[in-house]
């Protein structure tokens, strides 16, 4: 790897402190404080006069942190430092920190570096609360300037490439993962509260399913056999209440190899949770109940801005058939079209952008994805959906062509989606041999016939609710952002053409 004349400069420096017999990347280092605490402690000095006659506070205090500013005035230096919360001023006298120090100081660290800097602190005339810094210690010398100067990165690509970059620069991206932080945490207090167990799941399945997706496939070398990562934890889940659980959930990393655009990555995060002797009515009262204290934890009401629009999760949720949501948005009514290329005629004729030859269940989704979803702003369940739809799902009593099944929608999108499940073996090995139809027409998300999970379901699995809930894009609206790539760390990325690949694999 060949340095930059910037990276060389700041390189050379790494050698001129271990000239001087200080190493730039010590193995320990020391904090009194966080400088949060520092703050306010100095706050409650201040107010309860603990001060000493010069302002200073009474006794050291040491603090570490990123150099973020750095300006030389005379003979004195200021400098801000952050930690991971907040940022403290540091006032470097040459008088008090000494003529050798402080040329060290003066010539060999940069914006970017960590220091533990110790001294007393005070309040400057402008009324910045600083520290009289009367000792620096270098904690590891960055060879990298700052991106932008601090004004955050502003190319998009260059953001998520760069995450690392993206974080030290820019204050919203770290608001925003913060928040997700807290939107995880959230869920799993409700669901451990609400008496659900979590579980973990295979994420190398001998047989995907669980989901209309194509998988990321790869071969086991000891087994000599190909495996799929997860395209959903549902089978698997599903198994253990066969075994005998009743309330299990599981925040799960799942992947399917198919398209990128702002609501979809091939790898993305999903909750799913599954209640014996439920349906999807009980289920319907937890999505409601879960999202609404979600949004109370984060943000302490009911209420969020996203996009412009300001929205209320306070339940109940209005509900509306797939149906009649159709029909009302798009003036189709699809059960008077059972055959798919009629289906599409029609469609097309209302506008629809539709490729020759999908499948009828495709073309469904299709209606909803186009004329529906978009104007589903404030939250909503959508409901009842066609058998084809849904080959998991329990039929509905007064309907056997639409299933139990529904997903809330906020924001224009769907977050979730919940069946009444199908424990029928015979039934579910049906809708497998129907899904096998459609792969056979050329439809490579069918899933494929899980025997295994049919030998579980004769065991017998007791009438039960699922949910799937996408976390990915409930922290995309509960921080107003635009594309799924913003709330995911790392996002999948095209190789860039100097990149060079993988060792044993991606061969051009």
């Amino acid at each position: 790897m060949e340095l930059s004349d910037l990276q060389e400069i700041r390189r050379a420096k790494v050698d001129e402190f271990r000239n001087l017999g200080i190493e730039p990347y010590p193995t320990r280092t020391f904090r009194s404080h966080t400088n949060v605490e520092a703050l306010i402690q100095f706050e409650q000095d201040e107010l309860q006069e603990r001060l000493d006659e010069r302002g200073h506070s009474t006794g050291d205090i040491t603090i570490v942190g990123r150099i973020v500013s750095f300006r030389h005035m005379g003979k004195s230096i200021f400098a801000h430092i952050r930690d991971g919360e907040e940022s403290i001023q540091l006032y470097i006298k040459k008088d008090v920190i000494g003529d050798e120090t402080y040329q060290q100081v003066l010539k060999l660290y940069d914006v970017g570096d960590f220091v533990q800097a110790t001294g007393e602190l005070f309040r400057t005339r402008a009324g910045e609360i600083s520290l009289s810094t009367s000792s620096i210690t270098i904690l590891s010398k960055a060879l990298n300037a700052p991106p932008e100067k601090w004004h955050g990165l502003t190319d998009v690509e260059t953001r998520y490439r760069q995450r690392y970059a993206d974080l030290l620069s820019n204050e919203e991206t770290r608001r925003v993962f913060a928040t997700r932080s807290k939107v995880v945490s959230a869920i799993r207090r409700f669901m451990d509260d609400h008496g659900f167990m979590e579980v973990e799941t295979p994420v190398l399945q001998p047989l995907y399913g669980g989901a209309a997706a194509r998988p990321f496939t790869t071969h086991h070398n000891t087994l000599d056999q190909t495996f799929y990562l997860r395209i959903a934890d549902e089978l698997y889940l599903k198994r253990l209440l066969v075994g005998g659980y009743e309330k299990v959930y599981e925040i799960a990393k799942d992947f399917r190899n198919e398209g990128m655009d702002r609501n979809h990555s091939p790898e993305f995060t999903m909750m799913e949770w599954y209640e014996a002797y439920s349906d999807y009515e009980d289920q319907m009262a937890y999505v409601e109940q879960l999202i609404a204290y979600v949004v109370q934890q984060v943000y302490g009401g009911s209420t969020f801005e996203f996009q412009g629009q300001t929205i209320d999760v306070t339940p109940p949720w209005p509900r509306q058939t797939l149906r009649d949501a159709i029909l009302e948005k798009s003036g189709i009514d699809y059960t008077a079209y059972p055959d798919a290329e009629e289906l599409i005629r029609v469609a097309r004729a209302k506008g629809a952008d539709l490729e020759t030859g999908t499948v009828w269940p495709r073309v469904v989704d299709e209606l909803l994805k186009q004329f529906v979803r978009p104007y589903l702003i404030q939250p909503q369940f959508l409901i009842d959906y066609p058998v084809e739809l849904s080959p998991l799902a329990k039929r509905k009593l007064d309907d056997p062509t639409h299933v139990e099944r529904f997903q809330p929608y906020v924001g224009g999108g769907e977050i979730g989606n919940s069946f009444t499940e199908l424990n029928d073996p015979m039934d579910q090995l049906e809708r497998f041999l129907e899904q096998k139809k459609d792969a056979d027409a050329g439809d490579e998300e069918a899933m494929p016939i899980d025997e295994d999970f049919i030998n579980a379901l004769m065991y017998g699995m007791p009438p039960t609710g699922g949910v799937g809930v996408g976390i990915d894009r409930l922290v995309m609206l509960l921080t107003d952002q635009p594309t799924i790539r913003d709330v995911i760390l790392f996002p999948a990325m095209r190789r860039l053409p100097n990149e060079k690949a993988a060792v044993n694999g991606d061969e051009e």
